[in-house]
């Protein structure tokens, strides 16, 4: 079934850094920087996806590496957004770096190495991508950064052989959500949801996808766009109410943390290792965003096969619904592809990667979507995910962007992260709300 189609329209803050020469290009490995003839040099791109992801990544250029003769070289780093400044900053910086969040964007922007995207990615991104999605890689009116791949967040993993096994359906509200939770742990008398916040220096960040589900889903578009412009502040209600309600799910002993341990267990458990709890029965729920569905390719079901995501398949996924049915609010997250140099080899990495062509070619692989309008969602390599990626192509779909992603490195992927942590160990919720505050502080 698709998804009701709606115009993507974030929040969109106010992006400013102080000024900076565009000076000191970061040294790579591209050789021949004043070559016009780009063929036999190797671009560096890092990045955060690692693991097969990061295989299948690689895979995508083989066609440009073809058919111009330019080498790429991807490496991931599973700390990239704690290390990528400090390379930057001491002169390691890539050619290209994927960045995984507009806040991290502009700190890099704000260094002075990052430099303006060339022309050629312009024209593509005009071509193939919303406005709102080149508003996210630009900073003071300069264009710097093409979306690349993009996800939709807020989505519940479950397995719909266990749910008619149980005679349940899936929930259309919140409230039903949680009467769903209770009734599946009291007919197997285990955790129903599972979760994982441990991602290395990223720890967190999945907790703070399900508070930014719930203040949307809570208190609305105004409330969140203000959030996200700082305006709401993390000690305010709407958001205290938002931790209030994740905590009846993630703090309670009785519904987490199925196929790991208690609550605590959270902290220390990889984020994608839920997908094999899920895949063999294990797990009953667990919140995460549309990119899950490539883990299920490394996990198996309890008779030892690839699990299957369809509607009757093994395992699917449902929005995590409203406050009232019918309600579908959506949120969004995606990466940015950011140069240190303007060399053309590059310049000419760079603008195959807004392409649609290359949305095609790692889309085809399996795993992921595009918001790349111009893309074939039909080469996904599941109902599930051509859905989801028709879903953000389409110009009448409103969404909003990660909050966090949005907002300043030091809380979006500083304290926030750090608050999420701290909150499963056991901190009262008020410090923990204050203490992420105060990442607008540094």
């Amino acid at each position: 079934m698709r998804k009701t189609q709606r115009r993507l329209i974030a929040p969109i803050a106010v992006i400013s850094v102080a000024s900076f020469a565009l000076a000191g290009c970061a040294e790579g490995s591209t050789d021949g920087t004043d070559s016009t003839d780009a063929a036999g040099q190797t671009v560096r791109i890092s990045g955060g996806i690692t693991g097969s992801e990061a295989d299948l990544l690689q895979q995508s250029f083989d066609s440009f590496t073809a058919d111009t003769g330019i080498k790429v070289e991807y490496t991931g780093d599973k700390g990239f957004e704690g290390n990528i400044v400090t390379k930057v900053t001491g002169g390691d910086a890539p050619d290209i770096a994927i960045v995984p969040q507009p806040g991290l964007l502009q700190t890099l922007i704000g260094t002075g190495d990052v430099v303006a995207a060339p022309s050629g990615v312009e024209t593509q991104v005009d071509a193939n991508w919303s406005a709102d999605w080149k508003t996210y890689g630009t900073v003071d009116g300069t264009f710097y950064a093409a979306p690349m791949l993009a996800n939709v967040k807020g989505y519940v993993w479950y397995s719909p052989a266990k749910f008619a096994e149980w005679g349940v359906e899936v929930p259309t509200t919140w409230d039903e959500l949680l009467t769903l939770t209770q009734t599946i742990q009291e007919k197997t008398g285990s955790a129903p949801w599972c979760a994982g916040f441990e991602s290395g220096t990223a720890s967190g960040w999945p907790g703070t996808d399900w508070i930014e589900d719930l203040v949307l889903r809570q208190s609305g578009t105004e409330v969140y766009d203000n959030w996200v412009a700082g305006d709401v502040k993390f000690t305010d209600q709407p958001i205290a109410d938002a931790f209030t309600a994740v905590g009846d799910i993630l703090l309670n002993p009785d519904y987490v943390n199925a196929g790991f341990g208690d609550v605590a267990s959270i902290n220390s458990t990889a984020f994608a290792d839920v997908a094999a709890q899920v895949a063999n029965g294990t797990c009953a729920l667990t919140h995460q965003a549309s990119f899950l569905s490539s883990n299920f390719l490394d996990v198996q079901t309890a008779d030892g096969a690839t699990p299957e995501v369809a509607p009757d398949g093994d395992v699917y996924a449902f929005v995590l619904p409203g406050l009232t049915a019918g309600e579908s609010q959506v949120e969004a997250g995606g990466e940015f592809v950011a140069a240190f140099n303007d060399n053309d080899a590059t310049a000419k990495v760079q603008e195959f990667m807004a392409t649609a062509d290359f949305a095609n070619a790692r889309v085809k692989l399996g795993g992921v979507i595009s918001a790349n309008k111009n893309a074939d969602a039909s080469l996904a390599s599941s109902a599930f995910l051509t859905d989801a990626m028709e879903l953000l192509q389409n110009d009448s779909t409103t969404v909003r962007f990660d909050a966090s992603d949005l907002m300043p490195a030091t809380v979006g992927s500083g304290s926030f992260w750090k608050g999420m942590v701290d909150w499963i160990d056991g901190k009262d919720q008020a410090t923990v709300l204050s203490d992420i505050q105060a990442g607008y502080e540094n």
